[in-house]
């Protein structure tokens, strides 16, 4: 590798042609089975080495990329997956031309046409626009020189955007191969997927991860001898002279002498002497009151020089006072890190004794009473200090502002148009206090109204005195859920829900413009896997089965990550989203958040779900059964359970986000290839979902929880928003489907938009009923048991033992919807096809298939949107 390093540095520094120096360098290291990126200098690819740099467009090498299976994309058939020695198979990511942005070549440039280069194996419609094709070295690098000079055209108005390399393994293509021979001849003009797969825009954004050593480490060797980096004469930098750099030659003297040293890091330290706040013994807040004076927290400051504390005020200790602190304090720990700031009770006795201005970095006035004239004159001098001021549908005032009533707006859900400092607005449904602004001075940069004829003001900014002191009051409650027992209909319920992630936004950039930081907090530190057994019977077994397949050192490897299986933890182990401990013991296992006993109790399967790696926190739970899926028993059934995951994963390139009380699971499924299901694979993310929904709504008492799927992998509360999804990753080896079935929903988490438990009280309130709230690991158990009940109908009766409960519980059942456009043609969906894509059915005119990944489903616009193909 160095000495072939060293060659391509010669060559670009003595100014080979760039057509050159790309086609040495992949003939050269096609062998090490790297990747090869073409693409543009924003979107190069982390870890990966830049070879050539010209006109904003980089070719780099990194870490060999891999197609497992190509299921979810659409063949072309008369291209058989054989790739030849001396052949390459790649990746082309392409955007549509919008006008005039397609630039042709000059005349002296020559055009290199895409499709004269290469032979097109398969695509996936979309935005990227993908297509992998197979072309011999020369030209794939011929492309590459192309596309670096801005000389390559696409067909049909392409414009491409990234080539890169992949190798596509070879069980895939076999199996692929010889459904493509069957179809062929059935089939021949209109090739369609039928199997579901992998998302690969994975492949295009993480291309160059992993060891360095791939294409070297990051030594800068630029043309020309001066060390400034210079251009050369004539040229600008970066535009018509070609630049190799960052090629790490591993005997270099300045990166050995990099790597070697050591950065000394500067501590910064809080400020000293800050009086310390009082510790108030009335205060119901989170725990003893020692924690309230900690050394720690005194220490803790911010740029003002101020300890970081925000105190909240919620009146006298009246009996509604405890509930108003705690809906606050909930709503301001959703929306800051609790980690950088501390949040405490400031009683009427504390306002008036104490001298709480000083260690105060924001004061939140959220009672509806009248403030004591002594307390408002506190808060006046503490404004006029320079000191900030929140007040949530408060009587406080200031700048001239009076609060006039507006009883029929009390506690009703309005439209609110809210403008942000930038000038930008949001517009949410808000729950009001039944109280309006009016007069004052000339409003700050943040402003809220109604969206009524008078347009009420309801959030208004005050700067105030000369020292930068400022308030931002608010006439909306920000503070309260929409399960607050204060909103009084469904109807309001439903919008309130549809705007909550909007109420925090809005509250983020009130908080924000008052000095506090609403930055995304630190990712919580990885944990230990738990091995644990739901049968009692396959302990034994199951004991034999990995000590044959562990190594020497107890570890088993995949390419995604190491498991070392272990007796016991302790905190000095390392753990990384690539080698993780793995609790053997279920005697040391203890979570407040999953309970064996209880999934056990409602795991009622033959083989699904029985063997449990569990953890607190993981990155994803997709990658967690990875070593372990194709030998394990199918009757040893494995599940992936998680509480938080830093990495979850949606969607294509989405990411699904993993709170605390989400249900997060990944089980592992085996599908005989001739089975019924294992023809129609597309219907497992179907199976998945439905069990879900079946899961809450086949608990006695429960039926009328309005959870519904919609297609083609979401789980929906009504059809106003998502409460869960599902990501089915599938591999087909042999005469089996090894699938792996991602799914997460909200159970108890009510922030940032809605849950299960949501539901149920909200159905309570409506219906004055006492249904009991409902536990992740109880559903989860549930749904892998129901999962299991509708693969074995499926596998007897096909699609139709399975459809009629799917459409009792779908949110598409007499939809009209437009095509394409709100101006396309009208459409009704009438179904699922045989292979479970969704049907629609045109006025006098065919039914039309919708393929998942060809087409985006807008639920909120009622429409269905082909992408162009």
């Amino acid at each position: 590798m160095l000495i072939t390093l060293c060659y391509l540095y010669l060559w670009a520094r003595w100014g080979r042609r760039p057509a050159a120096l790309v086609l040495s360098t992949v003939r050269r290291l096609r062998a090490s089975r790297c990747s090869f990126t073409f693409c543009r200098a924003a979107a190069q690819p982390r870890g990966a080495r830049v070879c050539l740099s010209r006109g904003g467009r980089v070719f780099c090498v990194g870490e060999s990329q891999s197609i497992e299976d190509l299921n979810k994309w659409v063949l072309f058939l008369v291209s058989p997956f054989i790739l030849e020695a001396e052949h390459i198979a790649f990746v082309t990511e392409s955007i549509w031309a919008q006008g005039d942005s397609f630039q042709k070549p000059s005349s002296s440039e020559t055009v290199v046409r895409w499709s004269d280069c290469c032979v097109p194996l398969a695509c996936r419609p979309g935005d990227p626009y993908q297509l992998i094709a197979r072309a011999s070295l020369d030209n794939f690098s011929k492309l590459g020189a192309a596309f670096m000079e801005e000389r390559l055209q696409m067909d049909n108005g392409l414009i491409a955007q990234k080539i890169v390399s992949v190798h596509l393994k070879d069980p895939a293509l076999k199996e692929v191969n010889g459904a493509s021979t069957k179809q062929v001849q059935a089939r021949p003009l209109s090739p369609e997927p039928s199997l579901e797969a992998e998302p690969v825009q994975g492949i295009m954004e993480h291309c160059g991860q992993g060891d360095s050593r791939a294409a070297g480490g990051s030594c800068l060797l630029k043309r020309g001898g001066a060390s400034g980096g210079a251009p050369p004469a004539g040229g600008e930098p970066g535009q018509s002279s070609a630049e190799c750099h960052q090629l790490h030659l591993s005997s270099c003297h300045e990166c050995l002498e990099l790597e070697n040293s050591t950065i000394e890091s500067v501590r910064f330290a809080s400020a000293e002497n800050i009086p310390d706040l009082p510790c108030d013994d009335s205060s119901p807040v989170d725990g003893a009151t020692s924690e309230l004076c900690s050394e720690q927290e005194r220490r803790r400051g911010n740029i003002l020089g101020k300890a970081p504390n925000v105190l909240l005020y919620v009146g006298s200790s009246s009996e509604e006072a405890p509930g108003r602190l705690q809906q606050v304090r909930s709503v301001l720990t959703d929306c800051v890190d609790t980690d950088s700031y501390a949040l405490y009770h400031l009683s009427e006795d504390s306002a008036l004794r104490d001298p709480w201005p000083d260690n105060c970095l924001l004061l939140v006035i959220a009672t509806r009473e009248p403030i004591p004239k002594d307390v408002h004159q506190k808060f006046m001098a503490y404004l006029s200090q320079g000191g900030k001021v929140l007040g949530l549908s408060s009587s406080f005032t200031c700048g001239g502002f009076q609060v006039t009533s507006r009883d029929t707006l009390r506690n009703t859900a309005q439209n609110l148009v809210f403008s942000k400092a930038d000038g930008s607005e949001v517009r949410l449904s808000v729950l009001s206090s039944g109280c309006v602004y009016e007069q004052g001075l000339s409003p700050g940069k943040l402003q809220g109204h109604l969206e009524n004829p008078d347009k009420d003001k309801m959030i208004v900014h005050v700067p105030f005195g000369s020292l930068g002191g400022e308030a931002v009051l608010c006439q909306v409650h920000l503070e309260l859920p929409p399960s607050a027992s204060v909103v009084q209909t469904q109807e309001d319920f439903n919008v309130l829900k549809s705007s909550n992630m909007r109420r925090h936004e809005v509250l983020k950039e009130i908080l924000t413009t008052l000095g506090l930081s609403c930055d995304v907090r630190q990712v919580p530190a990885l944990t230990p896997l738990y091995l644990l057994l739901a049968a009692e019977e396959i302990q034994d077994p199951f004991m034999q089965w990995l000590g044959r397949h562990v190594d020497p050192e107890g570890v088993i490897k995949s390419s995604k990550l190491s498991l070392k299986f272990i007796s016991s933890y302790t905190s000095e182990m390392e753990i990384t989203p690539s080698s993780i401990p793995v609790v053997t013991d279920p005697e040391t296992f203890s979570s407040e958040h999953f309970n064996l006993e209880t999934y056990r109790r409602n795991l009622q399967t033959s083989q699904l779900g029985k063997v449990i790696l569990f953890a607190e926190v993981t990155s994803t739970t997709m990658n967690l059964l990875d070593g372990l899926m194709f030998e394990i028993p199918q009757e040893m059934g494995l599940i992936a359970v998680a509480v938080r995951q830093t990495q979850g994963k949606g969607r294509g390139p989405n990411a699904w986000l993993s709170p605390v009380g989400c249900a997060l699971f990944t089980l592992l499924v085996s599908i005989p290839l001739r089975s019924q299901l294992g023809q129609r694979i597309p219907f497992v993310q179907h199976l998945m979902s439905l069990a879900v929904v079946e899961a809450v709504r086949s608990i006695p008492e429960y039926e009328d929880i309005n959870l519904r799927v919609k297609w083609p992998n979401d789980i929906y509360y009504g059809d106003l928003m998502k409460i869960g999804g599902v990501l089915v990753n599938s591999t087909l080896m042999g005469e089996m489907f090894y699938i792996l079935i991602g799914c997460g929903f909200n159970v108890t988490n009510s922030n940032p938009t809605i849950c299960i438990n949501d539901l149920i009280a909200e159905h309570n309130k409506q219906h004055e009923a006492a249904l009991k709230p409902l536990r992740a690991d109880h559903l989860i158990a549930r749904a892998v048991t129901v999962l299991e009940k509708l693969i074995d109908t499926f596998q007897d009766r096909g699609p139709n033992g399975v459809l009629p409960l799917y459409y009792k519980y779908w949110v598409h059942s007499g939809q009209q919807v437009r095509l394409g456009s709100t101006e396309g043609p009208q459409v009704s969906i009438v179904g699922l096809d045989d292979s479970g894509f969704l049907q629609v059915h045109q006025k006098g005119g065919a039914v039309v298939t919708v393929h998942p990944d060809g087409n985006s489903f807008d639920m909120l616009r009622n429409l269905i949107l082909p992408k162009r193909q």
